[in-house]
């Protein structure tokens, strides 16, 4: 395995909003290279447990070292965090103090082409997290009509030009053109034309979305979130990082049914509602900082949203 190397977004204001603490049980269900664990299982010295989660198996293997020193204080699975509650009850937790959640695809995934999420380097059509399980990019394409290719392009990567990108894929495709990630790059440079200046790729948007569909993210947040408030116990913290408008999206409208469950109009003198079951850590998203920025490009876009149970 290549070394896994992934810079960890948001971690100081991440950590604050968790507040892990001596004697908490935390999960962070996207362990990635295992900087936001190490960072949790430190502040929760001496006794504080981790349970982590991952589809992507290099992920796992590489925060199984990192975090080999904490030894028994940390438990980590090979799954996805749509399977919470049952990695939680084999760890034999039923309650966590802290639920973090970051939503970015890692450097390491992006940067090997041998994982096919890059329009930067040739690879395969693959764009899998779990390289052992489902369809590839490939296989999902070809199996796709152009009009459904086109629907996940605009839904996705909310792409105006998806339909003439959608018909220039499928025409490649036809052709037996379209092999590789630069493949698929240049069926939609055809259309959009090449990047400009201090603008981002034009492939990024239709990527986005390919791998989105491919992962079934959107399906996996939604699952996650419609969790909520259990597994929490009452005043833990569940703290997400997100990257696109999506997925802010999907998680701001969750985070305010919690908090604000009442849709009576103001001034009613009979409220059935039931009673907000959570409050904001912090009311508004918490931006990546610019020095951040400066240091990590890629974490340009992420933003951190998070609520504690209150009930």
């Amino acid at each position: 395995m290549d070394n896994f190397e992934h810079t960890s977004v948001l971690l100081d204001e991440t950590i604050s909003l968790l507040n892990p603490v001596s004697g908490g049980v935390y999960c962070d269900a996207t362990l990635g290279g295992g900087g936001h664990a190490e960072k949790i299982l430190e502040m929760s010295n001496p006794d504080g447990r981790l349970i982590g989660i991952d589809r992507d198996l290099e992920a796992v293997e590489a925060a199984t070292k990192r975090l080999a020193k904490f030894g028994d204080r940390v438990s980590i699975f090979h799954g996805r965090f749509s399977q919470l509650e049952e990695i939680l009850e084999k760890a034999g937790v039923k309650e966590l103090n802290g639920l973090l959640v970051d939503l970015g695809v890692s450097s390491h995934q992006l940067d090997i082409a041998s994982r096919g999420f890059s329009f930067m380097n040739a690879g395969p059509l693959d764009m899998r997290m779990d390289t052992s399980a489902g369809e590839t990019a490939r296989e999902m394409l070809a199996g796709m009509s152009e009009d459904e290719l086109a629907d996940i392009i605009y839904r996705y990567g909310e792409e105006r030009m998806s339909r003439r990108i959608a018909r220039s894929i499928k025409k490649m495709e036809f052709d037996g053109s379209l092999n590789t990630t630069l493949d698929l790059a240049v069926a939609v440079r055809r259309v959009i034309g090449h990047k400009k200046p201090g603008k981002s790729d034009p492939a990024t948007k239709t990527f986005q979305a390919i791998r989105i569909a491919v992962n079934k993210e959107m399906e996996e947040l939604e699952t996650l979130l419609d969790l909520l408030p259990v597994p929490l116990a009452i005043g833990g913290n569940v703290v997400v990082i997100t990257f696109h408008s999506l997925e802010d999206r999907l998680v701001k409208q969750k985070f305010e049914k919690l908090v604000k469950p009442c849709t009576c109009p103001q001034g009613m003198p009979v409220c059935n509602c039931p009673e907000p079951v959570a409050a904001y850590n912090s009311r508004r998203s918490v931006r990546v900082s610019s020095a951040e920025k400066l240091l990590n490009r890629r974490s340009r876009s992420s933003r951190v949203r998070a609520i504690r149970r209150v009930l």
